[in-house]
């Protein structure tokens, strides 16, 4: 591939030496002051045309730098306005921000109240009708300690149920047969519908609160579902 060498233009000052070199020999060769004169004149005339060039040259380099400088400060005042715009907004939205946030917590904390107060009233009631039920038919807390040694691992020792006094006497009374399958111990400390089962290694709670608390529970979920959940906070 052929190689090129760059050009270098010769500097100005050789072309004005030049043009006065061959000014002087046009002068000689004229003869007297006629060439003198015309030499002198090729010489303003080219060093008008260089001033005049400089001047052309210097406005024409004034209004392309005043354009473009312009240019830049319209982009650059653009900038600054939207960012200005950006902060403004900001700091608008925080308070509103801040309202809807509180807004939401506020209907969270409504709506957990009203599932709480309707949980507590379900409880309540039935409770009232587990003891209207107990009153009637304590033997049913035998049917429970069945179902709960049902799914207990077998044992060979001896099973011990602990149940309120007054219940204890009453289920003797009324069903002593099944009474006489376990060792019923009283147990002050158990409230009317309690009883608590060991059967070897194991004990287990088999009375109604702790059926009823299991039951009180789904019924929350089954709350909280159909309200949606508790929408989470967002942090910022």
């Amino acid at each position: 591939m052929k190689s090129f060498r760059a050009y270098r233009f010769p500097p100005l000052a050789q072309f004005t030496n030049l043009a006065h070199q061959r000014a002087v020999a046009h002068s000689h060769s004229q003869g007297g002051d006629g060439g003198a004169q015309w030499a002198a004149s090729v010489s303003e005339g080219f060093e008008q045309g260089q001033r005049d060039g400089y001047e052309i040259g210097l406005a024409r380099g004034q209004e392309d730098g005043f354009e473009a400088g312009r240019a830049a400060g319209q982009e650059q005042g653009r900038e600054e306005g939207r960012h200005e715009t950006l902060v403004a907004y900001d700091q608008m939205a925080r308070p509103v921000d801040a309202m809807l946030k509180s807004l939401k917590k506020l209907r969270s904390d409504y709506r957990a109240a009203q599932r709480k107060e309707v949980v507590d009233l379900v409880a309540k009631v039935a409770r009232q009708v587990i003891r209207a039920e107990l009153a009637l038919q304590p033997v049913q807390l035998m049917a429970l300690v069945e179902e709960t040694l049902a799914s207990m691992p077998p044992t060979r020792e001896e099973i011990d149920v602990f149940l309120n006094p007054e219940e204890l006497k009453r289920i003797a009374e009324l069903d002593p047969k099944r009474s006489k399958r376990w060792n019923l111990i009283p147990d002050a400390r158990l409230e009317v519908g309690e009883c608590r089962i060991k059967a070897g290694d194991n004990e287990v709670d088999a009375g109604c609160h702790q059926r009823l608390a299991a039951v009180m529970e789904q019924v929350d979920n089954q709350l909280q579902a159909a309200d949606g959940g508790d929408e989470p906070e967002s942090e910022e």
